[in-house]
């Protein structure tokens, strides 16, 4: 198996490499069914909205059953794990969690932004991983180029000034405020558009979502924190 049959599988449900790594002992990635450890493991993700044709047009985004994205996650990567004998993971279907974002930024040039979410160079905070592929042998991997993390040179950090309730601080992220606020009247443009304070970033803003999916997103979080 090689990257670009991967990719051209993934492509075909607007999914992308997101990178990947030959893990170690301590990187957390589960044993394969036979004990071994696996050799490569290979992020998949979606880069701005190249997911949402394929997923919106799924039976699972219009069964009205509970975690349509997770649920069409599974069956699409699922099903290309048969295809290339791997073993599919996923960052939710916890706790506990599997360390994705360690692992994020051991394949690829992503950091830790102010928001809490990971920042890329080029996409800014619109991109997300939504599984990975565990092989047992060890494929060939181009290597990771190092980038400057873009928060590090970003002039004013908007981010952290755009949440109408202050939501975001260098201490951390106040969830219920940030939930009092989208789930009440005055939270329309969030739950309209998007997280005010994750459009204020600068960096990659051609691959913001689009309005069908970022209401999408923003009714799942409300969904999720159904008690503030």
């Amino acid at each position: 198996m090689d990257l670009a049959s991967i990719e051209r599988l993934v492509a075909a449900h607007g999914l992308h490499l997101r990178g990947g790594f030959h893990p170690a002992a301590n990187d957390g990635v589960p044993a394969l069914a036979d004990g071994r450890p696996p050799a490569t493991l290979i992020l998949i993700g979606n880069i701005g909205s190249s997911l949402w044709p394929a997923f919106s047009s799924a039976v699972e985004a219009g069964d009205r059953a509970p975690d349509p994205l997770n649920r069409w996650t599974q069956r699409v990567l699922g099903g290309i794990a048969r295809e290339v004998r791997a073993v599919a993971l996923f960052p939710f279907g916890g706790p506990p969690y599997l360390p994705f974002q360690r692992w994020a930024m051991r394949a690829e040039a992503v950091a830790p932004s102010p928001l809490g979410i990971l920042i890329h160079p080029d996409y800014g905070l619109w991109h997300a991983y939504r599984g990975a592929l565990a092989f047992a042998e060890r494929l060939a991997l181009p290597p990771r180029i190092e980038r400057p993390r873009p928060c590090d040179t970003c002039v004013g950090r908007p981010c952290l000034s755009a949440c109408p309730v202050g939501a975001f601080t260098e201490r951390g992220y106040d969830v219920p405020a940030c939930i009092g606020h989208v789930g009440g009247p005055a939270g329309g443009p969030c739950r309209s558009g998007g997280c005010l304070a994750r459009r204020a970033c600068p960096v990659g803003p051609t691959h913001g979502y689009g309005e069908a999916q970022a209401r999408f997103h923003m009714a799942a979080f409300l969904a999720a924190h159904p008690n503030g």
